[in-house]
């Protein structure tokens, strides 16, 4: 069962690819789930804080400038570049503001499988991804409305308020029941990842499921948003490694801040869109998650193969 599992989380790319398809074929189930959105990405926050370990937290103090500056770099890059892209590919605003918000959230979990993946620093990953989550309920909210509120009118308080409700709390929670439950976890701690897959899915898929009709007409927006997407993807995983080779880093680190900066919890980004700027705000999010993954995941099969020669 902890390999099958293991498998269902490992292979967290095509199973989004393959909710999208179902979500396009057959829309109205997701559709009606819709409500719960927020519920479910609490799941997954839960299921985040449920695998975390004390050792976690220790590697941070242990070494917290080369955290630090990952997280400096996280916070910057990403929001400042999706800021830039959206003037530069001049989105419309729904889509502009979409994309600043995946630019705005924290790293996500699945970077830290990608990193393992590559071969590159994992631990190093799950300390910035760590972070960045800590500091997400705060950060996120007052960068959106920094940049993307030059764009459209961006709710601060409501949004920080959802990002503590659906972020911290559940991390909280899934923290205190590791600390609880300590050992007597470890058979089963497999099946939160897989939670967290499971829901990161659907939301991906809800937002596929809303803009059906968009999808079907392969409208020059639609081109227009993956493009903008994929320059921001690829503008992040470059920036990442730059800022690794500019302090010096290891060629191993240089790989996990590459991904780690390249790759954001845009599931967090969509469910926000949703929640305040509707489902065209969302697509740009949503396709975030399906770039974001594709790339990371060729890239880190060319290291590992580059290592393996």
């Amino acid at each position: 069962m902890k390999t099958l599992l293991t498998l269902y989380t490992k292979y967290f790319a095509l199973w989004v690819v393959l909710g999208g398809i179902l979500a396009y074929c057959f829309p109205a189930p997701f559709l009606a789930m819709k409500p719960f959105n927020k519920a479910f990405f609490g799941l997954t926050m839960f299921g985040i804080g449920a695998v975390l370990r004390p050792e976690d937290f220790s590697r941070i103090t242990r070494q917290p400038l080369i955290v630090l500056i990952g997280a400096i770099a996280q916070f910057t890059i990403m929001p400042l570049g999706a800021f830039l892209i959206a003037r530069l590919f001049r989105l419309p605003p729904e889509m502009a503001v979409g994309l600043i918000l995946a630019g705005c959230v924290p790293g996500a979990m699945a970077s830290n499988v990608m990193s393992y993946i590559a071969r590159a620093d994992a631990a190093y990953s799950v300390s910035l991804t760590t972070v960045s989550t800590m500091l997400c309920p705060l950060l996120t909210p007052l960068l959106a409305q920094l940049l993307a509120g030059t764009v459209l009118h961006v709710p601060f308080w409501p949004m920080m308020i959802d990002v503590l409700r659906m972020v911290a709390g559940p991390l909280a929670i899934g923290l205190l029941f590791r600390r609880l439950l300590r050992e007597r976890i470890e058979p089963v701690v497999e099946i939160f990842p897989a939670i967290s897959v499971t829901f990161i899915v659907f939301i991906c898929a809800l937002v596929i499921a809303g803009n059906r009709s968009f999808f079907s007409a392969l409208s020059p927006e639609l081109l227009l948003v993956i493009a903008a997407v994929f320059a921001l993807n690829l503008y992040g995983m470059l920036a990442g490694y730059g800022v690794g080779k500019l302090a010096r880093f290891e060629l191993r680190r240089r790989r996990t801040l590459s991904i780690e900066i390249g790759m954001q919890n845009a599931g967090m980004g969509t469910v926000l869109a949703l929640a305040h700027f509707g489902e065209r705000a969302a697509l740009s999010t949503a396709v975030f998650v399906y770039v974001c993954i594709v790339t990371a995941s060729v890239v880190a099969e060319f290291w590992r193969r580059v290592d393996a020669r």
